[in-house]
């Protein structure tokens, strides 16, 4: 996965968020910021090199339920992940 040409998206609520180009200081205010700007139904397709374990326990503990994490991917440099906001 190269660029977001290659993330799959089949869905006009479906917006790529690619971490891999972000600096890593600016990353997680940057992914806060997307997710709230979301509106319900709307899905964020994360994609980055690694498991961000501690991010999804971040996003867990400010969200809630009202964002489902839904893997796409879950191989070794190859993470996609879905944040899917609820209604």
């Amino acid at each position: 996965m190269a660029n977001n040409s290659e993330i799959p998206v089949l869905s006009n609520a479906v917006h790529v968020f690619d971490a891999r180009g972000i600096a890593k200081r600016f990353r997680h205010a940057a992914i806060f910021g997307a997710l709230s700007a979301l509106q319900p139904g709307e899905t964020m397709r994360f994609a980055n090199d690694h498991d961000p374990l501690p991010l999804l326990a971040q996003i867990e503990g400010h969200f809630g339920e009202a964002v489902q994490i839904r893997y796409v991917a879950r191989e070794p440099g190859q993470i996609v992940i879905d944040f899917v906001v609820c209604g």
